[in-house]
């Protein structure tokens, strides 16, 4: 049996005790225990130490709890009652075949979400060591059954501290004290520093905490959301038990079970598209992304739609190319800010004219062969990200410029350790001709890939004509 091919930011390390999530005694048990560790992020921008020497690579900090309790608000942290230091009465480990659950269940309504990411357990592939939510009737007892590490993320943008306070907070945590320089990232200058096990940890951190600082009101009616299940629901404030309803609609979410009350993950079909010689393949430059830059296409899957289907419209759709003998890939978790990236490659007719002239999404779209593509893969800046690469990239795709705040000087000190070349020193002056995403993006693996022969098709002597 093959191999699955596991992307960055894929194979999740972690339990995430999905079923325990409800249970307001456990999340308030685990998260009091010394080995709990914290990712804390800043309008998305994981916190990181900032190294002036490069001795250590950049990549995002772990904190305790004790570091991070200033920014929790009142305890209970879950199951949160009326006033501040109420504990809202849930029978824990209670039967959820009803469709409605309590409103009441791990609740947090008083401070910003909180994130239970799961547990990294010492025995991974010992199923017996999993704990039911019924063994939470001692929290106390339960844990010391509960082997492994577990891990929390919050984001403090929404407490709108200054700079200054927040400077202040940190400078109290374990590393502040131990004099380290603690400071904000634009989180893509990280990628190549990262472990698969961090970054594992990271797109769930980073997802889940943008979805919860994102989605503060009620789609249903507009009310204000609070969090539950440890940050993976989010509840309409009018269906707590002490608000008054008696001048207002019904919310649609007070019936039924609604969707939109839980994390949205948006796929998108990334795709590569190769000729009949099996030697070109089709490549885009979008207008977003910086200059010399070409990548496979990608679109985001709409409504009605097969992921064969979105991949066929979206290589018609940029660059006027029909496709067909589509075939999966691999996919890859990209959280920027919740994106699922389904991989796949396909046919195509080299000698038909390209049009990116459709949708005008790309600046252009061209075959390379596979002797120029692989030319600048062994090229030492051809999959080489610049500060001012990410910078722009920041820009396009969040609406946000890092431009002036203080964070700069750690983003050119990240965005440095991420672009190093070991031993090489890149000239201006020797430049590939155009340049390829890195292995850590899927659509580097496909085009790595196609080039090395591990994806591709027999040669055809005749265009198969199709739909796809």
């Amino acid at each position: 049996m093959p191999e699955t091919h596991v992307n960055m930011y894929g194979g999740s390390p972690l339990n995430r005790l999905s079923w325990l999530r409800p249970s307001q005694s456990f999340l308030n048990a685990v998260v009091a225990s010394p080995n709990v560790r914290w990712i804390l992020f800043n309008a998305g921008q994981p916190l990181i130490i900032a190294s002036s020497d490069r001795s250590t690579k950049p990549g995002p900090l772990y904190l305790t709890t004790a570091d991070v309790k200033p920014f929790l608000g009142p305890e209970p942290y879950f199951g949160q009652g009326k006033e501040p230091g109420d504990l809202a009465k849930e029978k824990d480990g209670e039967s959820h075949e009803h469709v409605q659950h309590s409103p009441t269940e791990a609740a947090r309504h008083l401070g910003v979400p909180v994130v239970f990411l799961g547990v990294h357990e010492d025995k991974a592939d010992d199923s017996t060591a999993a704990l039911p939510s019924s063994e939470f009737s001692d929290p106390e007892e339960a844990l010391k059954k509960l082997n492994g590490t577990p891990y929390f993320a919050i984001d403090v943008s929404d407490l709108e501290y200054t700079p200054e306070k927040l400077q202040e907070i940190l400078r109290e945590t374990t590393p502040g004290r131990e004099g380290k320089t603690l400071d904000w990232s634009e989180p893509r200058a990280l990628m190549s520093n990262l472990d698969h096990f961090t970054a594992g940890v990271f797109a769930s951190a980073r997802s889940l905490s943008d979805w919860n600082q994102r989605n503060k009101f009620c789609a249903g009616c507009g009310t204000r959301n609070y969090s539950m299940w440890g940050g993976w629901k989010l509840n309409c404030t009018s269906l707590l038990p002490w608000v008054d309803n008696s001048n207002r609609k019904p919310c649609p979410t007070s019936k039924g079970l609604h969707n939109f009350t839980h994390p949205r993950t948006d796929a998108v079909v990334i795709m590569i598209a190769i000729d009949e010689t099996g030697d070109k393949v089709l490549l885009g430059r979008g207008k977003k992304f910086p200059g010399k830059f070409y990548s496979a296409l990608a679109g985001f899957i709409e409504p009605g739609e097969s992921f064969e289907d979105a991949v066929a419209r979206e290589m018609w759709e940029e660059a006027g190319v029909h496709v067909w003998n589509i075939k999966y890939h691999s996919g890859q978790p990209w959280p920027y800010p919740a994106n699922l990236m389904v991989g796949f490659f396909a046919r195509a007719d080299s000698s038909k004219p390209i049009r990116v002239d459709l949708d005008n999404e790309l600046a252009d779209a061209r075959w390379f062969t596979r002797d120029e593509v692989r030319a600048v893969l062994e090229h030492k800046a051809g999959t080489r990200f610049e500060r001012a690469d990410y910078k722009k990239m920041t820009e396009n795709t969040e609406g946000r410029s890092n431009t002036g705040q203080k964070l700069e000087p750690a983003e050119s000190q990240v965005a440095q350790a991420a672009t190093q070349t070991k031993d090489v020193d890149v000239k201006s002056d020797d430049e590939p001709p155009f340049r390829l995403p890195p292995m850590s993006a899927i659509a580097g693996v496909l085009i790595r890939d196609w080039v090395d022969g591990k994806i591709g098709y027999p040669k055809e002597d005749t265009i198969q004509k199709g739909n796809l």
